[in-house]
């Protein structure tokens, strides 16, 4: 199976070992890190563990941590990715640089991964876990159709998971 995903304007592409850089650069930008890992700053170390994990899931199941690039173009936009969310399912992620905030760009590249996810992978549903205070993702997940359907205690505060099923 190919795992790249294309949309309109964006080529979401399996990270490999090769972009170790760019991610540590990416996942280290305090304003990307913010929600996504709740204003922890990633060791080299686990970035490495999250290619490797992503390599296996891409190997093993079809899905994994995909790097968002402008069709054309050559910078690192952003993350978007498939991981376990406690024992429930598989969960999206996304990451975008601030250079390319507003452009709509996380709604089109979790749109791709999500119908990956109830497409060709066949997962009955596809779960978010957001940040209450994150309005920005809490935009994305609804434009994608999830619904809530959960609350839980987080680092930075309450915590909304969605869900939009097959």
């Amino acid at each position: 199976m190919n795992h790249v995903l294309t949309t309109e304007r964006l080529v979401l592409r399996p990270v490999a070992a090769r972009d170790h850089a760019g991610l540590l650069a990416h996942w280290t930008t305090p304003e990307v890190r913010r929600f996504m890992f709740d204003g922890t700053v990633l060791t080299p170390e686990q970035v490495t563990s999250a290619i490797e994990d992503s390599l296996r899931g891409f190997a093993t199941a079809g899905h994994g941590l995909w790097l968002i690039r402008e069709a054309g173009g050559s910078d690192l936009a952003g993350t978007a990715g498939l991981r376990p969310l406690d024992d429930l399912g598989l969960e999206i992620t996304y990451s975008l640089a601030p250079a390319v905030w507003g452009r709509g760009y996380a709604t089109e590249a979790a749109r791709a991964v999500v119908d990956h996810a109830l497409g060709p992978l066949g997962l009955p549903e596809v779960l978010a876990e957001i940040d209450e205070g994150n309005a920005a993702s809490v935009a994305v997940v609804v434009r994608l159709g999830m619904t809530p359907f959960a609350v839980v205690p987080g680092v930075l505060g309450p915590l909304v998971r969605y869900r939009r099923t097959r």
